[in-house]
């Protein structure tokens, strides 16, 4: 049975921490989960500790010292997840925008169908985003519409954080040269993904904002994005040396 490890940043989510694991664990397929814990004041970590007790050989956490943002929480994880032979690792948010239950969807579309890197997409299938003000909704399908045009990658959710890698494309990726920090990083992954060849597949997702717990998005990430993509597009990205 392949390994599987779903990497989940958190930053104040005692709201959330606990229901997201157990629905995680719920599930068939033995997923593992690596919480990077960026120095919550609200008590999140305590509530993982807890946790580990009762999941010892399945739950684990990285504790880092404050909010040091999306994309590094994430290169932690995938380097942890790297060493310790997991074959199939996933992103996903704490507060069940993500719904736990898609996993095993994005784990077939990589294990079964062929992808190296599977997408949780909110706008392949039309806009299937719950609970968002319509501004929101609009920006948000707007700046991947840009992503796409800039970059010409084929992918509707440019900056979706719902993903599953096969092992093999996080080894190829040179994560000590991934640039973006916020939610520039999802779409630089992507873009790396693709320009170095790896079969990238949308697997349509329902996206509920989330309903405790408040959101982590501001507007220096987007626009950390919009410049990002420029410079993305004029990088010649090559895959990491051996």
């Amino acid at each position: 049975m392949h390994k599987k490890v779903v990497i989940i940043p958190t930053y104040n989510e005692k709201e959330n921490i606990e229901n997201i694991v157990r629905a995680v664990f719920a599930l068939e397929g033995d997923y593992h989960i690596l919480v990077i814990e960026d120095g919550s004041p609200d008590g999140t970590a305590d509530i993982v500790r807890r946790l580990q007790t009762e999941f010892p050989e399945r739950l684990h956490m990285i504790e880092r010292k404050g909010k040091l943002g999306l994309g590094t929480a994430y290169l932690t994880g995938f380097k942890w997840s790297l060493e310790q032979g997991y074959d199939y690792i996933f992103e996903m948010d704490a507060d069940f925008s993500h719904n736990p239950a898609d996993l095993p969807r994005l784990y077939s579309a990589c294990a079964d169908e062929g992808a190296d890197l599977a997408i949780g997409s909110r706008y392949c299938n039309g806009i299937s985003v719950i609970n968002w003000p319509i501004g929101r909704v609009i920006m948000s399908y707007y700046a991947s519409v840009y992503v796409r045009t800039v970059l010409g990658m084929k992918v509707f959710d440019t900056t979706a954080g719902f993903k599953c890698y096969s092992r093999r494309v996080l080894e190829t990726i040179d994560l000590d040269k991934v640039q973006m920090k916020g939610y520039g990083f999802q779409i630089e992954m992507k873009y790396t993904a693709y320009k170095l060849g790896f079969k990238v597949q949308e697997v349509p997702v329902i996206f509920v904002d989330r309903t405790a717990g408040t959101s982590k998005m501001s507007s220096s990430i987007f626009g950390e994005a919009f410049w990002g993509v420029m410079k993305l597009r004029l990088r010649n990205i090559r895959p990491r040396k051996k």
